[in-house]
């Protein structure tokens, strides 16, 4: 985990998950998502969306809390607290960032930065009926094992591709969250939690 969050000229070379047909247009917009570690006692858990049906891009999908970095946004921490409490309800001041992850690429061409933060929520999360269908957890102890990440091959026009994805309760989590936890496992609970 990085202390902050990643410059311009560090993720300047990145390439994209996948490059749609004709390339982008335009440089990658700035996201931030929030993986919140989810403390409830001595229980812990990530929590994600599944995002509103109704949504222009990615409806349907399981997602962390996040979106867009704004300009009136203080950086990529401020940015997901801020989507996180219009998606899910979730009080900054029940959240401690612990770090931030390496940014990540998107074939939707988004730039984004994952944030890390420890949440002790005093009340429970709602989602935003706008934007989000329903709001779960997945405990921290099945994202700690490697045979809870399969594979998803999928065909997009001529070409074809490969996405971590991670079963949980009759949902799905695949394409960008998924590979994100698994970014996550790989580079901080692999071998051990650091907090």
């Amino acid at each position: 985990m990085l202390p902050s969050p990643q410059l311009a000229e560090e993720t300047a070379s990145l390439a994209p998950d996948w490059v749609p047909d004709g390339g982008f247009a335009s440089p990658p917009r700035d996201a931030a998502v929030l993986i919140a570690i989810v403390r409830r006692g001595e229980a812990l858990s990530i929590l994600y969306t599944e995002r509103s049906p109704d949504l222009r891009s990615h409806s349907g999908q399981i997602a962390f809390p996040g979106g867009k970095i704004d300009p009136e946004d203080k950086g990529p921490g401020d940015a997901a607290l801020r989507e996180a409490w219009e998606e899910v309800a979730l009080d900054r001041d029940d959240a401690r960032v612990l770090g931030y992850m390496p940014a990540y690429f998107t074939g939707s061409n988004y730039l984004i930065t994952p944030v890390v933060a420890e949440v002790t929520p005093h009340r429970a999360f709602v989602g935003n009926p706008g934007e989000v269908k329903s709001v779960f957890e997945v405990p921290l102890p099945t994202l700690m094992r490697d045979e809870s990440f399969g594979t998803l091959r999928f065909t997009r026009g001529a070409r074809q591709g490969s996405t971590w994805q991670i079963a949980h309760e009759g949902l799905v989590i695949w394409g960008i969250t998924a590979n994100l936890t698994r970014r996550f496992y790989e580079l901080v609970l692999k071998d051990e939690i650091p907090w």
